[in-house]
């Protein structure tokens, strides 16, 4: 009778304005009722997508303090917005876990699911110890594979068949490189305590010899190329012109630790506050975490598929709507990345017949 006026006739309507109770319970309905209706009675929002993104990037509190890169050295050609956007992508996709110590060396990749809030859990782990560079990262954007083979320590960088490219793909392409880099993260007892206690938690028991252990991380040299034009827009904020296909080849990440075991080096991550017991269930069920680079894929907003790529094990992420997706491997010692604003089964083309 709320939703539908023309319900309150015949006895139902005589019953109703002859019973208190059912006058009562309809009289609250109809209180509900008129509260949400004036709750969604908004003016559409305005997003101005463009500029947030232009914001989020530019905010180096927004990156996980485990896997910030500073934008480094001289260019033949200046780093756009996009640029740094696929080198942001890729090192994340090669360090995010490694930066947590769940690997030395891999051989092979495994998806794991993961929560936004298991990764702000993860990016909070910076506060718990210092980050050193040994060596940083020397980012280069050229206009020809040579250039971008000699910045990056030699490695040739991927050749795409042309048959394999998404029809209506930008035929503008730049090439990339990112020198090798080495980054110390050292574990301290107080930094970790002061870090739990302002987030109103406990910190986990930490086993012999945490404090003052030290982690190694390794990565690179990679080099990559990058379909699209990547001049940001001078004006409309409104998008972005971001790469459609990234094409990326690394050496694969190595990390080292010392005084703890990578046991309890990965037992320790996995105790801290904030994570899920998906994620430590999901990560534990790996098997051995010197092996296997594992990459995080955010359940609100990704799928992922194990695919076979050029005879080895891959993970596809995305699906097969075009809005975006990407394949990781790794072989002969080297990790591989294919992504962009194209179809999974795409990226699984591009990726199988790779040179």
């Amino acid at each position: 009778m709320v939703d539908d006026p023309d319900a309150r006739a015949g006895a139902d309507a005589a019953h109703l304005g002859s019973c208190p109770e059912c006058a009562d319970r309809f009289k609250t309905f109809a209180d509900d009722a008129r509260s949400i209706a004036s709750l969604l009675a908004v003016p559409e929002a305005r997003v101005d997508i463009g500029r947030a993104f232009e914001r989020v990037m530019s905010n180096r509190k927004s990156q996980p303090a485990l896997v910030r890169f500073p934008i480094l050295g001289p260019s033949t050609r200046p780093l756009t917005l996009g640029f740094v956007a696929t080198i942001a992508a890729v090192a994340v996709l090669l360090v995010a876990f490694a930066a947590a110590g769940l690997f030395f060396k891999p051989t092979t990749v495994k998806a794991v699911p993961v929560t936004v809030a298991d990764i702000q859990a993860l990016s909070q782990l910076g506060d718990y110890g210092t980050i050193t560079w040994t060596k940083e990262p020397q980012l280069q954007a050229t206009t020809n594979a040579a250039d971008a083979s000699q910045a990056g320590g030699g490695l040739t960088v991927p050749k795409v068949a042309d048959a394999t490219l998404p029809s209506g793909l930008s035929k503008t392409v730049t090439y990339g490189a990112m020198s090798n880099a080495e980054a110390t993260f050292t574990f301290s007892a107080d930094k970790a305590a002061a870090a739990a206690a302002a987030h109103g938690t406990t910190l986990p028991k930490m086993p012999a010899g945490m404090d003052g252990a030290t982690l190694t991380i390794s990565v690179g040299p990679a080099v990559g190329e990058i379909y699209g034009d990547l001049q940001k827009p001078s004006s409309d904020t409104s998008s972005i012109n971001l790469p459609q296909l990234i094409v990326a080849k690394s050496a694969a990440p190595t990390a080292k630790s010392t005084q703890v075991s990578v046991t309890d080096l990965e037992n320790y991550i996995l105790a801290q506050p904030g994570i899920s017991k998906e994620l430590k269930a999901a990560i534990q069920a790996i098997g051995d975490p010197s092996t296997t680079l594992l990459i995080p894929v955010p359940i609100e907003y990704a799928t992922s598929t194990q695919v076979t790529v050029q005879g080895v094990d891959g993970v596809a992420l995305g699906d097969n709507t075009g809005v975006g997706s990407g394949v990781v491997w790794v072989k002969d010692g080297y990790v591989y990345v294919v992504a962009g604003s194209i179809k999974r089964d795409d990226a699984v083309a591009i990726a199988n017949n790779l040179n």
